[in-house]
C-alpha cells in the first residue's frame, strides 16, 4: 500500500481524536434546521436505508447548488440505464430538505458521513458503490482515499479550483496528487481549472461545460406563479437575485430612481442566505420604500414596492414571474453566481463586473450579447430602464439568454457516457 504523505496521515490522525466533537456539531444543526433525529446516525455513516440490488452509483456534494446541479444528470444516466440506482450525498441540512423534494427515479439522498476513518468505512460497507462522482471542490481525504482502497472507481465532476487556491495546492503539490489522483476521470467546469491540476501533476484533467448548465430550468409551483401573477396584476416587475452584503443598497439605490419614472414598478430582492432577510427589511425602510416579506404570507400587491422573497427552494418562482434579473454576487468579491438559471427561464440577464467564479460563461455571454454587464447603482437602473421602455429589446434579450441556455444542453450526453464507461468499461 502507498504511504501517505505526512499531512494526510496527520489529518487522519487529528479527525479520529476529533470526530465525536465534529459529530456534536453538525447534529445540533440539523436538530436546529427541523431534520428527523432518526437521520443523525448517517453523519456517522450509519445509513437509514437499504442499499438496492445492482448497480449503484453514489454521487456526493457538499451543499444545495452543488447537489442540484447532478440531479438532471442523475435522471440522464438512470433513463439510459433503468436498472441503475442512485445515492447522493451532502452535507447541510439545507441541502437535504431540498433534495428529497426533486430526487429522480430510483435515487435516494443520505447525508454523508463525517471524514473519519470509522464513519467513512461504516458508509462504504453499507452502500458498496460501484461508482463514487464527487461534485465541485468537496475533498475529504478519508473519503477520497478510503473509497479508492475499497476498489471503486472515482470521477470529478465539475471541479472548480480557484487561482488562490491553486498556491495553497502548488505548496503541497504531493498532498495534491495523492489526494486528486485517486480519480480516474476529472472534468473541470473552466479552462483555469484544468491548468492548474495538469499543473499539479494531474493529467486526466480536461475542461468541458459548467454542470450548472446542464442542469436544466429550476421547478415552478404554478399555482404560486399564478397568485404572483394575480397579485402583481400587470405591474412591470424585476428581480434582484442572490444579494450579498453590499449589494441589497445597490439595489435599492437603484429602484429608487426607476420609481420616479416607472411609479408602479416593484422590485423582488432574494437574498443569497435568508437569515438576513431582518437587516434587509430595515434597510428597504431606511431607503422609505414599502416593503413586504414572504417568509410572513405577505404577497406583492400594489402598495408594495419592494417585495422581499426570504425563503428556500423558490427561485424557480421568481425567475419565472419576472422578465428582467439583476443576477447579485458579482458587486462584491464573491465571485458571482450561477446565470444558467435566469437563462433557462429566458429572463433577461443584468450582472456586475465580478464573477471570477464563472470567468468562461460570462465571456460566452458576452459574445452571445446573452447579458448586459453594469457596475454601479446608476448604470444599473439605466439598464432596466432600457428594457421597460422598449418592450422589443427585452423580448429580443430573453430570446438571446433563452438561446444561450438551449445550446448548452449538447453536452449532457458525453458526460454520462464518460461517466457510464467507468461503471462497465468496454
Amino acid at each position: 500500500m502507498e504511504k501517505r504523505p505526512f499531512p494526510l496521515r496527520l489529518y487522519a490522525a487529528a479527525a479520529g481524536l476529533l470526530g465525536p466533537i465534529a459529530y456534536y456539531r453538525v447534529k445540533a444543526k440539523l436538530r436546529l434546521h427541523g431534520i428527523d433525529t432518526v437521520r443523525f446516525k448517517e453523519r456517522m455513516g450509519r445509513a437509514t436505508a437499504a442499499r438496492p440490488e445492482g448497480r449503484l452509483i453514489w454521487f456526493h456534494a457538499a451543499s444545495v447548488g452543488e447537489s442540484l446541479s447532478v440531479l438532471r444528470l442523475i435522471a440522464h444516466m438512470g433513463e439510459a440505464q433503468d436498472d441503475w440506482h442512485f445515492l447522493i450525498t451532502s452535507g447541510t441540512a439545507t441541502s437535504g430538505k431540498i433534495l428529497s423534494e426533486r430526487l429522480p427515479p430510483r435515487c435516494v439522498h443520505q447525508f454523508a458521513p463525517i471524514d473519519t476513518g470509522a464513519a467513512v468505512g461504516r458508509f462504504l460497507a453499507h452502500w458498496r458503490p460501484d461508482l463514487a462522482v464527487f461534485v465541485e471542490s468537496e475533498f475529504w481525504p478519508n473519503m477520497l482515499l478510503k473509497t479508492h482502497a475499497a476498489g471503486v472507481p472515482m470521477a470529478l465532476v465539475n471541479a472548480r479550483i480557484s487561482d488562490r487556491s491553486a498556491r495553497g495546492w502548488g505548496r503541497f503539490a504531493a498532498t495534491a496528487r495523492r489526494l486528486l489522483g485517486v480519480f480516474s476521470l476529472i472534468h473541470c467546469q473552466d479552462r483555469r481549472t484544468e491548468a492548474h491540476l495538469r499543473a499539479l501533476g494531474l493529467p486526466q484533467a480536461a475542461a468541458g461545460r459548467n454542470l450548472k448548465a446542464l442542469s436544466g430550468p429550476l421547478p415552478v409551483d404554478d399555482g404560486a406563479l399564478d397568485e404572483m401573477r394575480g397579485a402583481l396584476a400587470g405591474r412591470p416587475v424585476w428581480l434582484a437575485s442572490s444579494t450579498h452584503p453590499g449589494e441589497d443598497e445597490i439595489v435599492l439605490e437603484a429602484h429608487r430612481a426607476l420609481l420616479v419614472d416607472h411609479p408602479d414598478l416593484a422590485l423582488i430582492l432574494v437574498p443569497r442566505h435568508p437569515e438576513r432577510a431582518d437587516a434587509i427589511a430595515g434597510l428597504i425602510g431606511d431607503a422609505g420604500l414599502a416593503g413586504a416579506r414572504r417568509s410572513e404570507g405577505a404577497r406583492p400587491d400594489p402598495d408594495i414596492q419592494v417585495y422581499l422573497a426570504d425563503t428556500l427552494g423558490e427561485m424557480g418562482l421568481w425567475y419565472a414571474l419576472s422578465p428582467i434579473t439583476c443576477l447579485c454576487g458579482s458587486f462584491v468579491p464573491v465571485g458571482g453566481h450561477n446565470p444558467y438559471e435566469p437563462a433557462h427561464a429566458g429572463s433577461a440577464l443584468i450582472h456586475g463586473p465580478q464573477y471570477a467564479n464563472f470567468t468562461d460563461t460570462y465571456a460566452e455571454l458576452r459574445q452571445a450579447r446573452a447579458s448586459v454587464e453594469v457596475a454601479g447603482a446608476e448604470a444599473l437602473a439605466g439598464a432596466v430602464d432600457v428594457w421597460l421602455r422598449d418592450a422589443p429589446a427585452l423580448q429580443a434579450a430573453q430570446a438571446r439568454i433563452a438561446g444561450f441556455a438551449k445550446g448548452q444542453e449538447d453536452a449532457l450526453d458525453g458526460l454520462a457516457l464518460d461517466l457510464s464507461a467507468l461503471v462497465d468499461p468496454v
